[in-house]
Formats: C-alpha cells, structure tokens, sequence
C-alpha cells in the first residue's frame, strides 16, 4: 500500500530562481547547498528531462547509505513540479519498494515561492521514520537553497 507524507514551505526566492536551481541545477547545486549530506552528484543519463537518473554519492552526515539514483518520473514546467524515484541504493536498501519524492512549487509574490513537497512510498518494514525524516530533510535542504540562492550564488 502507498504511503504518503506532505509538508510545505515558504521562501523568499522567485518561483523561475528556485525552479532553475530545483529542476535544472540540481546536481551542481546539490553539494554546494548541503556538503556533509551529498558529497557530489552527477546526472549519469538523460538531459534534464522524463527519465533522467542523477547519482547522488552521500556525505559524512549520511552514514548508513553511500550513494542513492533517482530518476525524474514526473516534470511539468508549466506547473513547476518535478518528481524524483529513488531507482537504486538508498532508501530502496531499508526495506522499501518504492520512495519518490515530489516537489510542487506556486508563486505567492514576485519573490516568494511555496514549495509543497510529498514523499510517497511503499515499504516491507512496519514502523520506519525515515519518510517523516526525508521530509525534514528536504526542509533543511530548501531552507539551505533559499540561503544559497539569496547569496548570489546563481
């Protein structure tokens, strides 16, 4: 049975700043924003569209995995929305069968974004925290993001 968690927040970067970083960036951004939890990513296949695969190799911060791939199953620019399945390593390493991570993002003024995130998955293990931790987690990174991108760094 799918599972499901949703959280959201606010920023004060424009929806086309964010989305670049979110969207297109991401495996140059990734390191840069949050170095102790990813060492380096790479996109290993594709061009940024559907059914691109990004390698994420995990910092010191992250120790119980070493390196997890996703890949972009859902892309709508239109709607600045972006989903991520984790297709090896990982979390498909403690007992789950599927985890994607979905980011959804709606202006709110010129220079702020809301950034509503859902981590769906499906999992053998009864009791497991880590989807309410991946949610903090991708809060933390979007907090780090409005950071890095509030300093110029883009």
């Amino acid at each position: 049975m799918v599972k499901e968690i949703k959280t959201e927040a606010k920023v004060s970067v424009g929806i086309e700043a964010l989305w670049k970083a979110l969207a297109k960036d991401v495996a140059f951004v990734t390191p840069k924003v949050i170095p102790n939890l990813v060492k380096n990513a790479e996109v290993t296949e594709g061009d940024g569209g559907i059914g691109t695969v990004f390698l994420f190799n995990f910092g010191s911060d992250v120790p119980k995995m070493s390196y997890q791939k996703e890949k972009i199953v859902e892309l709508d620019e239109a709607v600045h929305k972006i989903g991520l399945q984790v297709i090896e390593g990982g979390h498909l390493n403690f007992g789950f069968s599927s985890y994607k991570t979905t980011f959804q993002l709606t202006p709110i003024q010129e220079e702020e974004t809301m950034v509503s995130v859902e981590v769906t998955y499906e999992s053998q293990v009864e009791d497991s925290s880590m989807p309410s931790k991946t949610a903090k987690s991708v809060l933390a990174f979007i907090s780090s993001l409005e950071c890095y991108l509030l300093n110029g760094a883009i």
